[in-house]
């Protein structure tokens, strides 16, 4: 069901600052874009200049991991997830998300290796977005694994390129699936490769840069618009999310991107922003720490150096709240913890790891 487009006033009270608190963990991070929690309580924190550190869960952090790719650090470029294999107790296997290869053709990719000794061991590339682009901009690389383990990333549609995402036989502006080896499942929409690439599994999309999964195996996605018009969608298999034939968004000159907000064929967004708050991070909140968050989704704004909570009942957004502006931080990522805490990144120089806790 699609929400109204302007922001809803939140009920008084509803917010409960006083409900949560607060920590920095770490700091003088350069630019820490993804983190991920390690079996013992440690984090693994990717950093967009191209460096991955293990920080304790005391805040101790560590030299760099070594063995990381090469990325293309520029503009949007960088390393952008990092993700442990649902079986990483047993294997060690993580997962980098980043921008791959020279200026002139660089690409989403993935990289699938083992952590050993402060180490990227038996590395292997098991993801490139194709085409290749010539432009640092709209990477998306979020990933997320789905129960039956597969691999979920997001790709953006290279900026220049925004045409590229009504074609489902190029990976940019797009929700990609495959296996751990980097082959697609014989079940995703565009298998046979008739009517789209086989890694396909939904199209139409700008920038993705939140992705989470309910348990239920429900996914969602939010994507920058352009001025105006970001979006978060639920996503079904092999359907069309509009980009740039339908959107909410203006150019950034104000001319229109297109005159259609709707069209047959196309999947309305479950909520959508005007104007833009530059989406960044994404939980839908199933933790038992704030049981008043639970089935909410947790979406870092940019631009508002804030994170919005979208409130749910009965499985609709009915309204939408700031939270944690006190940090007064641009807030590039936030995830849920395995025991319900939150944890937040700020972006830039000097970045931070902030943990939220109940008072």
């Amino acid at each position: 069901m699609r929400t109204l487009l302007f922001i809803l006033l939140t009920l008084p009270g509803l917010a409960k600052a006083d409900l949560y608190k607060t920590e920095v963990v770490a700091e003088g991070l350069s630019h820490p874009w993804s983190i991920d929690f390690l079996p013992d309580g440690d984090y693994l924190v990717a950093m967009k200049s191209g460096e991955v550190r293990q920080i304790s869960a005391s805040g101790k952090i560590g030299d760099i991991i070594s063995g990381g790719p090469t990325t293309h650090f520029e503009s949007q470029g960088g390393y952008f997830d990092i993700l442990l294999d649902p079986a990483f107790r047993d294997n060690n296997t993580v997962y980098l998300c980043y921008a791959g290869g020279p200026a002139e053709a660089n690409a989403t990719t993935i990289m699938k290796a083992r952590l050993l000794d402060n180490s990227f061991q038996d590395t292997e590339i098991i993801y490139r977005a194709t085409p290749a682009k010539d432009t640092p901009a709209h990477y998306g690389g979020k990933m997320h694994f789905l129960d039956d383990g597969t691999l979920l990333v997001t790709t953006g549609d290279g900026f220049e390129y925004r045409e590229a995402a009504q074609d489902t036989h190029s990976h940019l502006g797009k929700l990609i699936r495959i296996n751990t080896d980097g082959i697609a499942p014989p079940d995703n929409p565009f298998a046979d490769g008739s009517r789209g690439d086989p890694k396909v599994y939904s199209y139409g999309h700008r920038n993705p840069q939140g992705l989470d999964v309910t348990s239920d195996g429900t996914i969602y996605l939010h994507e920058h618009g352009p001025k105006g018009g970001d979006e978060l969608n639920r996503i079904e298999a092999g359907a069309n999310y509009g980009w740039p034939a339908v959107t909410y968004g203006d150019n950034y000159s104000g001319a229109y991107v297109s005159p259609l907000k709707e069209y047959p064929g196309t999947k309305q967004p479950e909520y959508y922003w005007v104007p833009s708050i530059a989406p960044s991070g994404l939980v839908i909140y199933e933790g038992e720490m704030f049981p008043e968050w639970q089935g909410d989704f947790l979406v870092g704004a940019l631009v508002d150096e804030e994170v919005r909570r979208l409130v749910t009942e009965n499985g609709r957004i009915i309204q939408e709240q700031p939270l944690f502006a006190e940090l007064a931080e641009r807030i590039r990522d936030i995830r849920e913890a395995p025991d319900g805490e939150l944890y937040i990144l700020t972006d830039g120089e000097g970045g931070k790891v902030i943990r939220v806790t109940r008072k």
